[in-house]
């Protein structure tokens, strides 16, 4: 994987953006091998367009809050599947009927699954500390 920059800790940044909007099924593929133009693909279901497209600003602004430039966003205007290309990241938020039909996880089933589990176990404890410290009056 290219280290430019810690495309791990951008993906972090974005798998937490998107399921603080509500997106389900988040896949992350390691693409460097087969995809020479990024390392690891995002990709998420929104449940309506209206969700695909806040899911795609939440992605797109908590990596830009973090110094991560957009070089590119397609399909925004649609909802169906919009693509955000922040270099080494890509990120694909799809209505779940575009998801389905495209099964982009079955056309890159040959490249490496980078577990997020753990991303939003740590984004959940995290929370569940504040949360208490809040609590506590600290």
């Amino acid at each position: 994987m290219n280290q430019t920059r810690d495309v791990l800790s951008d993906l972090r940044i974005a798998v937490r953006a998107a399921d603080e909007k509500g997106a389900t099924a988040p896949v992350a593929l390691e693409v460097t091998e087969q995809f020479g133009l990024a390392d690891v693909f995002l990709i998420v279901t929104g449940s309506v367009e209206r969700n695909v497209q806040a899911i795609s600003d939440a992605i797109e602004d908590a990596l830009n809050a973090a110094g991560v430039r957009t070089v590119r966003r397609e399909g925004r205007e649609s909802g169906r599947w919009v693509l955000l290309d922040f270099g080494d990241l890509i990120a694909h938020v799809f209505h779940q009927e575009e998801r389905d039909f495209y099964q982009l996880e079955r056309l890159w089933q040959d490249c490496p699954v980078i577990e997020v589990g753990p991303m939003l176990e740590a984004a959940d404890e995290t929370a569940r500390v504040d949360a208490a410290d809040a609590e506590g009056g600290e």
